[in-house]
C-alpha cells in the first residue's frame, strides 16, 4: 500500500536523520545512521512520544469524526504511560537523557506540522491529522527496528523499547485502518 505523505510530515526527517539511504523530499541519504548512546536512544524516544501527545491533543480539540478524536485519545494515554516508563528507568539507572540532533530535528518537524494542522478543522483535519500519523508510526517503527533498539547498550532500555514496538505496530495499523476509512476526499 502505497502512503501518501503530507508536506508537512515529520516522518521523513525522523528517517532521513536515522536511516541511511532513506528518501526524503525526493533526495536519498547515502550518510551512515547516527551512532547514539543510550541517553540519546533515551532522549529520541521520549521526544517522539511528546511530539505525538501534543499533536493528539490538538486533534481532541479539531477533528470532526469521533474516531480520530478516539484514536487521538488512546495516542495520548498509551505515549504518555510509554514516557512514564521512560522516565522511571532513568531514574531507577542514574541516567539523564541526552539532547541530539535526532531529536532537535523530530522538535523541528512536529513544531512544523502543528503549523500546518493548526489551519485546518473538521474533515480535512481528520485526513491530514491521519496522514501524518500514518507516516509518523511507520518512521517510529522502522527506526526502533533499525536504529533504536539495535544500539541500545542497556538491557533494560532496550527491553523497554521491545515492549513498546509492538504498541507502535498496532497504532500504525489502526492509524492505516482509520486513514482508509476517512477516504481521499481531497
Amino acid at each position: 500500500m502505497t502512503i501518501r505523505l503530507i508536506r508537512n510530515c515529520t516522518a521523513l526527517s525522523l528517517l532521513a536523520l536515522l536511516l541511511p539511504g532513506t528518501l526524503a523530499y525526493g533526495q536519498t541519504r547515502t550518510a551512515a545512521a547516527p551512532s547514539l548512546n543510550d541517553p540519546q536512544i533515551a532522549h529520541v524516544a521520549v521526544t517522539a512520544n511528546a511530539i505525538d501527545i501534543e499533536l493528539a491533543q490538538l486533534a481532541l480539540s479539531r477533528a470532526s469524526s469521533s474516531e480520530v478524536r478516539a484514536f487521538a485519545q488512546t495516542m495520548v494515554t498509551d505515549h504518555t504511560a510509554v514516557n512514564e516508563q521512560a522516565a522511571a528507568l532513568a531514574r531507577r539507572l542514574g541516567v539523564t537523557p541526552e539532547d541530539n540532533d535526532v531529536s532537535r530535528s523530530l522538535r523541528d518537524g512536529a513544531a512544523e506540522a502543528r503549523r500546518n494542522l493548526e489551519g485546518l478543522r473538521g474533515a480535512p483535519f481528520d485526513r491530514a491529522y491521519m496522514d501524518r500519523e500514518v507516516a509518523y508510526h511507520q518512521a517510529v517503527l522502522d527506526a526502533l527496528d533499525q536504529v533504536l533498539i539495535p544500539g541500545a547498550s542497556n538491557s533494560e532500555l532496550r527491553a523497554l523499547l521491545e515492549q513498546v514496538r509492538p504498541a507502535v505496530a498496532a497504532h500504525l495499523d489502526h492509524a492505516k485502518q482509520l486513514r482508509a476509512k476517512l477516504g481521499e476526499g481531497r
